[in-house]
């Protein structure tokens, strides 16, 4: 028999079902496998990884309608349980229980796994728009006098989380209405700006303090909230920059470069729009004359 006789077709099926399988499971909320406990989880999420870096055939799965209908149920239900049990914080009583914290903490760390699979899938968009939806909901919790001086390790991953938002839209891998980009830094600029000196300080104050915005975070969300300033439409940039200069604390992020391409471009708008005035009178246009 010829060789090429031989080759049976590709089946997709079995590389379905095992993805789709491991997508629920990855996605699953706590209580779901009582009986594996969050090593199921964590097995799930390494093979959904694994297809999708190293197996041939899952890139040919990833766009099927089912899958990626499933790959966003996840992500939905993953982003409403966040809310659902960071806003019931709120309720209780006395200060946070450390299960409690430890419970959001881990679906905040199934939110950034699903941050590096979603790229994979060109998916990303969908977690930038519900990261956006929660938004004003999560920074009304965390900024609750209640938690004035607790939960710093939730308050740093929001920022790395956001962080990686900022990116996605700043630097054009997920495309945004400009209403939609002026939200994003609306909402989060100013609690970024707030939190930057309040983790120094509380890190100066004590050298066992581990919460801090490192370096590298910091840079990149100063280079992707630039990025994503002078984006905007003019009078966007403006009122952004506006806030920044009127702010107390300029020293970071540093909008400096963007305020100065703003001011390089208003002025060389100006500068064309008399220009062109001043043409449109010299030709005899009755309506420019003085």
């Amino acid at each position: 028999m010829p060789i090429l006789a031989r080759i049976q077709p590709v089946d997709l099926s079995s590389t379905k079902n095992v993805f789709l399988s491991a997508v629920r499971f990855a996605t699953s909320i706590g209580g779901q496998c009582p009986l594996f406990g969050d090593d199921l989880k964590t097995s799930a999420q390494e093979q959904v990884e694994y297809m999708l870096g190293e197996d041939e055939d899952t890139p040919l799965v990833t766009t099927d309608e089912e899958v990626i209908k499933e790959v966003r149920m996840g992500l939905s239900k993953i982003c409403f349980s966040f809310e659902k049990d960071l806003s019931s914080l709120l309720l209780e009583c006395d200060l946070v229980s450390d299960t409690a914290e430890n419970k959001i903490m881990q679906i905040l760390s199934d939110l950034e796994w699903m941050c590096t699979i979603l790229p994979k899938m060109d998916l990303m968009k969908d977690f930038v728009i519900n990261w956006v939806e929660i938004s004003l909901n999560v920074l009304r919790v965390v900024e609750d006098k209640k938690f004035d001086s607790l939960m710093w390790g939730l308050k740093v991953k929001l920022i790395e989380m956001t962080a990686k938002v900022l990116e996605a839209v700043g630097y054009g891998t997920v495309i945004l209405p400009a209403p939609h980009r002026v939200q994003l830094l609306k909402t989060w600029l100013p609690y970024i700006r707030k939190m930057k000196p309040l983790l120094d300080s509380m890190g100066n104050e004590d050298t066992g303090f581990r919460c801090r915005m490192g370096e590298d975070l910091c840079q990149s969300i100063e280079g992707a909230v630039i990025s994503l300033i002078l984006a905007l439409p003019s009078n966007d940039q403006a009122d952004i920059l506006a806030d920044w200069m009127n702010a107390e604390q300029l020293r970071y992020p540093d909008l400096s470069e963007a305020f100065e391409v703003w001011c390089y471009r208003t002025k060389s708008a100006k500068r064309r729009l008399l220009e062109g005035a001043l043409e449109r009178v010299g030709d005899g246009n009755p309506n420019l004359r003085p």
